[in-house]
């Protein structure tokens, strides 16, 4: 995979200047084997008083920028490089070894149950079963299920039997309304599989971050979910430790996928996040455009690092 370039801009608009109280954001890649930051840029204006990083429980980085005086526009504009490697999704374990069987479903060691119990922990209820009914169609009725064929089958099916549509508005719609609907956003698709693996007995994390979606030339078919945003999820296995599904597209593994944010809930993953003080009527509206580009030798340039460094 080539040198990624993301630039991500979030620009608030106000009738008249408002006061602005912390803003938090989730805008710096997670780095692992399979992505390196290569250079950073945030720029955000007007500047803030003071800027710093945290990292919450789950290893997120969090900027926290503090500001003083008024402005009627705020924006934040990050852009960064990175090398990214896709991984095989289950490397070289055979499908076999981690299996849901008929009569003994499947359970963490001892060991791995007590920090993964939030993760196993449902967030949305199923009250008639439907979810649950839904989660286990895919299982076998008899002998074994690879847990590994049956994550990527709900994969593709939630791709190939589901219409993805976009939703500006906050929020997700719940795994009911989402298998109801047979439709939603990436966002909506990721939380639908992540409480159907829950309902097996399978710790699952929601992940946002951002898509490549490579020209027509390069690919059969450009990715959905590009020019913004976009989420997927993450499921535990033993043998194979933490695997990237993105159910919208139809992906196993992190091909082409940059991942920023790993939270039990997506309500944890906000990209930008803070209040502001003025009257109710002074809100404008918000601007975001997110542009994924391959760099290739002749573009890119020598790392450099601001403000993430």
């Amino acid at each position: 995979m080539p040198v990624l370039s993301v630039r991500h801009l979030t620009r608030y608009r106000y009738r008249n200047p408002v006061a602005f109280g912390d803003h938090r954001m989730m805008l710096r890649p997670r780095e692992g084997c399979d992505q390196r930051l290569l250079s950073s840029e945030l720029v955000i204006a007007p500047t803030p008083v003071q800027l710093r990083y945290v990292q919450d429980v789950l290893g997120n980085w969090i900027g926290v920028a503090r500001f003083n005086g008024r402005s009627s526009e705020l924006s934040f504009e990050s852009q960064f490089t990175l090398d990214h490697t896709p991984l095989p999704a289950f490397g070289d374990v055979p499908g076999h070894i981690d299996a849901w069987d008929a009569g003994r479903p499947f359970a963490y060691s001892s060991d791995d149950l007590p920090d993964l119990l939030q993760s196993i922990t449902p967030q949305h209820e199923d009250p008639d079963g439907v979810l649950t009914r839904w989660a286990l169609g895919f299982v076998r009725p008899t002998g074994e299920t690879s847990l590994q064929h049956l994550l990527a089958e709900m994969t593709q099916a939630i791709y190939a039997d589901f219409r993805y549509g976009k939703r500006f508005e906050h929020g997700v719609q719940t795994p009911l309304t989402t298998l109801e609907n047979r439709g939603g956003t990436c966002r909506d698709f990721a939380v639908l599989m992540i409480e159907a693996v829950r309902r097996l007995g399978l710790a699952a994390q929601f992940v946002s971050g951002y898509i490549h979606s490579p020209s027509r030339k390069q690919a059969a078919a450009e990715r959905t979910g590009g020019g913004h945003t976009h989420a997927w999820l993450r499921v535990y296995l033993p043998s194979c430790g933490w695997v990237e599904f993105d159910p919208t597209n139809g992906i196993v593994g992190n091909t082409d996928l940059i991942r920023v944010a790993v939270v039990r809930d997506p309500r944890q993953a906000p990209p930008v996040h803070g209040t502001w003080a003025g009257f109710p009527t002074d809100y404008l509206g918000m601007d975001v455009e997110v542009d994924v580009t391959s760099l290739d030798g002749e573009d890119y340039q020598a790392p450099s690092f601001s403000a993430f460094g």
